[in-house]
Order: structure tokens, then C-alpha cells, then sequence
């Protein structure tokens, strides 16, 4: 329990530091393949212009993924570490995260050395609570007095996240919606999801984002509902009127209005 317990006072100055991290965070690359989009961001110099551009658009939280010279995600410290440093020279002002999803490196140990290893730390990371060895990713990323996003994509990964005890320490829950839903599959499954997670009585703050074709009907619930939510190259290559996004700066633009 020691650990945790000095782990949350951290991540609680965190979560103070970053309270203004809300509504808007932007997603700008996700796992998406290069070339999947034009102006789709890869190298840290492409990542620092998205990010500036970003927060000027109304952001107010960078999410990203990290890339090696191959163009694939990584978590080696050094790519994560020229990445972070050239966004935050772009935008200084912006609390910035990366994922730690376990399709990046798929083997818990060598994520887990990949965490230990980093030279620059994320103000953030996202955990995905489906995916095996979630809890230790975590514990190891508050250790080193990073912010945890709990990614939950489904109910059952709710209760396993409310369960553990560093739940309360989090500094965002993610309630995340699959591509594939209409306007009213995720109005119903995000209110459901909301309804669970309010349940349990954690008082984390929430942001919801969905993917493809749940990407702006749960921005528009999110802004309704004041909630936090991304979004992004990431997370969608549309504008709500199905037209192509011309890039990050366009898509969080948008995203923005819904605020006003």
C-alpha cells in the first residue's frame, strides 16, 4: 500500500497542475498507419507543429503516440523522449500524454522496463484496463509520478479498474466507444457506461471520446454533458458532416465549438 499512497499524493498535484486539461485534449496519430491520412503526424517535429497548431485551435491536452524511424509506435525511451521534448517546445503550455497500449510492445516485462527506462516523462499516460498487466503498467507509471488516464472500453473493464486501489489516484477515467455505433448505440452505451461509473462513487473526472463513426456523437454528449473529451486524427478522418478532415487543427476546431 506505501506505494500507492505516495504515488496518489503525487498524482494528485498532477491532477491540480492539470485541471485545466479539460474539456478539449487532442489526439493527434494514434495507431493509425502512415499514410492513412496526409497530414497524419509521425516524426516529433510533425507532432510539435500538430500540438501548437492544436492548442491554438483550443486544445488544452495533447495525447500522442510515439514513433520510431520505421514510422511504427514504440515505447523505447528515446523516441518517447524526442517526441515529448519537441512538443513541448512547440506548445509549453499544453499537458501532454502518451499510450501505453499493449499492442505497442505486447510483452508486460519489456513494457514495464520500457516505463522504468524513460528519460522524459509524459504528464500522463493511457492504460487500458482490458489489457493484461493493466494494473502493474499503472502502479509503475505512479510510481514515477505520472498521471494515469484508466481506459475503459466496456463494463467489465469498469468494475476491474473501480476494484483496485489505486483507482481513486487516476487522474482521468476514459470511457471509450468503438467505431461501428450510431447516433443512438452510443448515446445508449455511453450513458450506460456513465451511469456505472458513477456508481461507483470514485469522483474521478471523466472524458468521453468514441472512434469512427461514435467519434462525434460522443463529443456532442460529452459537450452537453460537460464532460471532458478528445479528439482527433486519432479517433476520427471526418468532419460531423462526413467531409474529410483536413488535419488535427481542423478537427480540434470544431471539437471546440461544441463548447461555446
Amino acid at each position: 500500500m506505501r506505494t500507492v499512497r505516495l504515488s496518489r499524493e503525487t498524482v494528485l498535484w498532477n491532477l491540480k497542475r492539470l485541471d485545466s486539461a479539460l474539456p478539449l485534449q487532442a489526439c493527434l496519430n494514434g495507431a493509425r498507419s502512415p499514410g492513412s491520412h496526409p497530414a497524419l503526424p509521425l516524426s516529433p517535429e510533425e507532432l510539435a507543429a500538430d500540438a501548437a497548431e492544436a492548442i491554438r485551435a483550443g486544445a488544452s491536452s495533447l495525447h500522442l503516440h510515439p514513433r520510431g524511424a520505421d514510422g511504427k509506435e514504440t515505447l523505447a525511451a528515446a523516441a518517447v523522449a524526442d517526441a515529448l521534448a519537441a512538443v513541448r517546445r512547440a506548445a509549453p503550455d499544453g499537458p501532454a500524454g502518451v499510450s501505453t497500449g499493449a499492442w505497442i510492445v505486447p510483452d508486460i516485462r519489456e513494457r514495464l522496463a520500457c516505463i522504468a527506462s524513460c528519460t522524459v516523462l509524459p504528464d500522463f499516460v493511457s492504460v487500458n484496463w482490458h489489457e493484461e498487466g493493466a494494473e502493474l503498467v499503472a502502479a509503475a507509471c505512479l510510481e514515477r509520478g505520472i498521471g494515469i488516464e484508466a481506459g475503459l472500453f466496456h463494463p467489465a473493464a469498469l468494475q476491474a479498474w473501480a476494484t483496485w486501489r489505486g483507482a481513486a489516484s487516476c487522474l482521468r477515467a476514459l470511457v471509450e466507444l468503438p467505431d461501428g455505433l450510431d447516433e443512438d448505440a452510443t448515446a445508449a452505451k455511453a450513458k450506460r457506461m456513465l451511469a456505472d461509473l458513477d456508481q461507483t462513487g470514485l469522483g474521478v473526472p471523466v472524458l468521453l471520446h468514441g472512434e469512427g463513426s461514435s467519434c462525434w456523437p460522443a463529443l456532442r454528449l460529452a459537450a452537453s454533458r460537460g464532460l471532458g473529451t478528445r479528439i482527433g486524427l486519432e479517433d476520427t478522418l471526418r468532419l460531423p458532416d462526413g467531409s474529410p478532415a483536413s488535419g488535427n487543427r481542423e478537427l480540434v476546431a470544431v471539437g471546440a465549438a461544441f463548447y461555446r
